[in-house]
C-alpha cells in the first residue's frame, strides 16, 4: 500500500499544481494588459493644449487645398487642414498642413507613421543633407522640437518643418524615425514604398520606441501632427526660415485640449 501511494503522489501533486499555474499565467496576462495604462502617463507637468489654426491673418492670404483622397484614407484623421498662405505685399508662399486624431482607433495606422521622411521620398522627392535636422520652437508658450528637412524635386526645393503633440502636450522624443530609411529611398530615386521589414530593422525607429518608453509618454492616444514648408527661392534658405517662423506664429494658437475633444465628441452624438 505504501509503495502504491508513493508512486501516485507526484502525479497527484502535478495535477494539483495546474490551478496554481493557471492563476499565475492569468496574473501575467492581466499585468501585461494593465501595464501600459500604468506606465505611460497621459500628461506631464503643465496644461494640456492643442494648437488650433487661424487662417485670417494680416498681410497673408490663405487658400484651402483639398487633401488627396488616398492620403486622407491613410491618415484616418478626425480633422485635416491643408492650404497655403501667400504674402500680399512681399510675395512668398508658405504651405501648411495639420492633422488631428481625437481618439486612437485600434486598427488604424499611427498619425506619426507617415512623416515627410516617408511620404515625400516615396513620392519621388530627394532629401538634401542639411544641418541642423531639428530646431526648437516656442509657439505661444508651447515648446516644441520640429524636424527640419530640405526636399528637392525637379525645379523645386522646399524647406520643411514638422512635429507633433500627444495628449495635448509636446513630444519628449523626435519624429525622425523614418529619416534613415527615407534617405535611402531618396538616394535610390524614390517613387517606391518601403516594406515593414526595412523600417523594423532601422535602429532609429527602435530608438524612438525606447524614448517613448523611457519618458513614459505614449506613442498612442489623441495626437496632432503639424507640417509647414516654403519654397527655397534663389538658394536663400534664411528667407525661407523667416517666412516659416512668421507664419507659424500667426497660423497656430493654443486651445484647451480637453475642451476641443469634448466638442468633437458632442458633434459625433448629433
Amino acid at each position: 500500500m505504501n509503495d502504491f501511494s508513493e508512486t501516485r503522489t507526484p502525479a497527484v501533486a502535478k495535477v494539483a499544481s495546474y490551478p496554481g499555474w493557471i492563476a499565475v499565467m492569468g496574473l501575467i496576462v492581466v499585468g501585461l494588459w494593465l501595464f501600459p495604462n500604468v506606465w505611460y502617463r497621459q500628461t506631464i507637468a503643465g496644461e494640456a493644449k492643442w494648437l488650433t489654426e487661424v487662417t485670417n491673418v494680416a498681410g497673408w492670404k490663405y487658400t484651402e487645398i483639398p487633401v488627396d483622397k488616398s492620403a486622407e484614407k491613410t491618415l484616418v484623421a478626425d480633422r485635416l487642414v491643408n492650404g497655403e498662405f501667400t504674402n500680399q505685399t512681399r510675395g512668398g508662399v508658405v504651405r501648411v498642413f495639420l492633422a488631428k486624431r481625437y481618439s486612437e482607433k485600434p486598427h488604424d495606422i499611427g498619425l506619426f507613421v507617415h512623416t515627410p521622411d516617408r511620404c515625400w521620398t516615396e513620392g519621388g522627392w530627394k532629401m538634401e543633407a542639411t544641418s541642423p535636422d531639428a530646431a526648437d520652437f516656442t509657439i505661444h508658450g508651447i515648446p516644441m522640437t520640429l524636424e527640419r528637412r530640405i526636399f528637392v524635386a525637379p525645379a523645386q526645393r522646399e524647406l520643411v518643418y514638422f512635429g507633433g503633440l500627444v495628449g495635448g502636450q509636446p513630444l519628449p522624443y523626435r519624429l525622425d524615425h523614418n529619416l534613415s530609411v527615407g534617405m535611402r529611398v531618396a538616394a535610390a530615386g524614390g517613387g517606391r514604398a518601403v516594406g515593414h521589414g526595412a523600417r523594423a530593422s532601422d535602429d532609429r525607429f527602435w530608438q524612438r520606441v525606447w524614448d517613448s518608453f523611457a519618458s513614459r509618454r505614449p506613442l498612442l492616444g489623441p495626437k496632432q501632427f503639424i507640417r509647414i514648408s516654403t519654397p527655397v527661392m534663389d538658394g536663400n534658405i534664411e528667407a525661407g526660415e523667416r517666412r516659416i517662423r512668421e507664419v507659424l506664429d500667426l497660423w497656430l494658437i493654443p486651445r484647451d485640449f480637453r475642451e476641443e475633444i469634448e466638442e468633437w465628441r458632442s458633434r459625433q452624438q448629433i
